[in-house]
């Protein structure tokens, strides 16, 4: 019997915790609520593996849900919800790049939150939403001339014989470079195939993305791998 996946809320308003509390209980997840952003901090450094994710207004009284979420990347890639009253695109933008993995702006339905929640879970928890278990690379892509190996199990990818150090959107889009060597993918096929539900206002988020990766890559080998087509979009080397 799989076991049940528990969601923290983090808001300060009950009504609206509740309501969400209810709607997700009625899917068969289990629920934590906490008002304050440091409680959530607290709660979470005590037992982050609790929960398979965390519901976070931005708004909170004693910081921001963004300061939440920065502090808590410190120590943890649990996904990452953020509900706002405000929706305008900056905050979609900085949002995303702390690590956030979904935004929904209030007032929202509880139904879609609940359906955004199994869209992030299902994309980051194979497996009928159960970790990936890591083990021994999978696969290696000859395409990209032997230097990977992609261990699609354990959700980790290998740069000449290194596991790199990869966040959950890293890997992701890593991984869509190897599927398609040689091929350049705009930024918003991207953010299409690796967040779901990007848009011209998020592309930003690419960049920022692959930026990072290349660091990566290059603390293994000083080899550039991916490249930048102005224009047009991102491509890795075959």
């Amino acid at each position: 019997m799989a076991a049940i996946m528990k969601i923290l809320i983090v808001d300060d308003e009950p009504a609206i915790a509740d309501t969400l509390a209810y709607a997700l209980r009625g899917e068969g997840f289990a629920c934590e609520h906490c008002l304050l952003g440091g409680a959530a901090l607290d709660r979470l450094a005590a037992g982050a593996g609790d929960f398979a994710l965390v519901v976070l207004d931005v708004g909170l009284p004693d910081m921001s849900g963004f300061d939440v979420c920065r502090q808590l990347r410190r120590h943890s890639d649990i996904p990452v919800l953020f509900l706002t009253a405000r929706a305008d695109e900056v905050d979609r933008i900085v949002g995303l790049e702390l690590g956030g993995d979904d935004y929904v702006a209030k007032p929202f339905s509880p139904r879609e939150v609940v359906s955004r929640i199994r869209a992030i879970l299902r994309r980051l928890r194979p497996d009928n939403g159960q970790p990936a278990a890591s083990g021994k690379p999978a696969e290696t892509d000859g395409k990209a001339g032997g230097r990977f190996a992609v261990d699609r199990a354990g959700l980790r990818i290998a740069f000449h014989g290194c596991w790199l150090d990869l966040t959950r959107y890293e890997y992701l889009l890593l991984a869509l470079l190897l599927e398609r060597p040689g091929r350049v993918l705009s930024r918003m096929q991207i953010m299409e195939a690796v967040w779901q539900d990007g848009g011209d206002s998020l592309e930003r988020t690419v960049d920022t993305h692959i930026k990072t990766l290349r660091g990566k890559l290059r603390a293994v080998r000083d080899e550039d791998v991916i490249h930048t087509h102005r224009g047009l979009g991102y491509s890795l080397s075959g």
